[in-house]
């Protein structure tokens, strides 16, 4: 069978492989196996969902497969993908399990793992619950009588949560009176999310709040703002707040409406953070994939800067290595790590609501910290996928491109992760460049691979 766990845990349509009840069984029982080999006590493990149909048949697997391995359940029901790593922490729990597929359709969903201190499991730990499975060894560990778990709702877990987000704004800083407006995806943060800001004093306007199961993402949310920014306007906000389906990025539209990237963000709260002094060793970390746009920014701001491999993992792992407290992506997943161990959407959204009122600025005016770079990205299907540095054609292309666009801009050409593509990716100072060059160097790529 193919690899099981992915970039971010294991993620397909619901109710066909690898998403089916039998398989999340099976994963529930080896995550339990190796929990439990961990611990000398008694463990617990936590499980959150956001609000998809198809959440309560794998919440009734993974709980069926973790008890008959004699670890205890902790049911938190919905709620944001952080939340689930907060109480994970908070509980002292040994592992923390949401069942989401983030930003995906309602018909897909997910497992990701959180260990017992709040970090999305290793690779040796996703290794190791992959083999129990494909091997079959975790069929034939069963205890029985009184050494099968238990299964427990808290009921208070959302609660705690919100206290945890709330306690992240600054003291000295009030949104009493703001007008904001949520866009909740109909998904994991449709409590949360407005209790939070109208708590703290905003007027709130939310919508995408009434999640039937089937309508998590769909047209709403951080991948499609047009209904935000449309509210915004017509309510005279002063912003607007997109979240995902389980609530782990944010993407903002400005007081006009006009949709902001996490680029944008990671300027105005880097700024935010470095004025107030508490921006540690005065390091960022982006991907490659953030706008060159984002890097004069941070130049002009001396703000240094540190590149990650694509994936928000990869962001934490260089934060973690160079004690950065700021770090994420232009897709809205960002890490404030002071404040949690994960992306967080509602944190995310604090820590911008308090640069704004810091500075005493519309998001409009923030927004200029950062000009976006035009940028175009092709991608070509291949048939293989050699090493770029060995074709020599390919590199020859990029090198004419790089030279013609000098300080100006930027060549990345990768494989993708999970798909049998190249991707293509320029920005330079004009559209017309940028896609020309985009246009020259996928034509060599894909004579050379397709």
């Amino acid at each position: 069978m193919a690899r099981l766990f992915g970039t971010d845990g294991v993620r397909g349509v619901a109710n066909m492989p690898p998403m089916t009840a039998e398989m999340v069984l099976d994963i529930g029982r080896a995550t339990a196996f190796v929990v439990k080999r961990h611990t000398k006590h008694r463990p617990k493990i936590v499980i959150g969902k956001d609000t998809r149909a198809s959440g309560y048949m794998l919440e009734n697997a993974l709980t069926a497969g973790i008890t008959s391995m004699g670890v205890d359940v902790l049911l938190l029901g919905p709620i944001p993908t952080p939340g689930i790593a907060f109480i994970t922490r908070s509980m002292r729990a040994d592992a923390g399990l949401v069942i989401s597929a983030s930003h995906n359709p309602y018909q897909d969903n997910g497992i990701k793992i959180f260990s017992r201190d709040g970090y999305k499991l290793p690779d040796s730990a996703e290794d190791e619950i992959e083999d129990l499975i494909t091997s079959g060894r975790i069929k034939d560990i069963r205890p029985t009588a009184d050494e099968i778990g238990r299964a427990k709702r808290i009921d208070d877990a959302l609660g705690r949560y919100i206290v945890f987000c709330k306690n992240t704004f600054p003291e000295d800083l009030s949104i009493e009176g703001m007008k904001i407006v949520v866009d909740c995806a109909n998904g994991a943060t449709y409590k949360a999310a407005p209790i939070i800001f109208w708590e703290l004093g905003a007027e709130v306007t939310a919508i995408h709040c009434e999640p039937n199961g089937l309508n998590i993402n769909d047209g709403c949310g951080s991948q499609h703002t047009q209904d935000l920014s449309a509210k915004v306007r017509e309510a005279k906000a002063q912003i607007g707040l997109a979240f995902d389906g389980d609530g782990d990025r944010l993407i903002v539209v400005d007081e006009n409406g006009v949709e902001l990237t996490g680029d944008h963000v990671l300027a105005i709260c880097g700024n935010e953070l470095k004025t107030r002094g508490q921006l540690k060793n005065n390091l960022l970390v982006t991907t490659v994939m953030a706008n060159f746009g984002l890097n004069v920014a941070l130049k002009k701001l001396g703000i240094g800067f540190a590149t990650a491999q694509v994936g928000d993992r990869y962001v934490l792992e260089m934060m973690r290595e160079r004690d950065a407290i700021l770090g994420g992506e232009a897709s809205g997943h960002l890490i404030f790590h002071q404040h949690h161990t994960t992306g967080d959407g509602l944190i995310s959204a604090l820590q911008l609501l308090s640069a704004m009122q810091a500075s005493q600025k519309p998001l409009s005016e923030l927004a200029k910290i950062m000009t976006v770079t035009p940028q175009k990205m092709i991608n070509v299907n291949v048939r293989h996928k050699p090493p770029l540095e060995t074709k020599a054609e390919i590199q020859s292309a990029i090198s004419v491109a790089e030279k013609e666009l000098g300080d100006l801009g930027r060549v990345l050409v990768r494989y993708s992760g999970t798909q049998s593509m190249c991707r293509v990716m320029v920005e330079g100072p004009t559209a017309e460049m940028t896609n020309r060059l985009t246009r020259q160097i996928a034509a060599v790529v894909e004579k050379a691979l397709a």
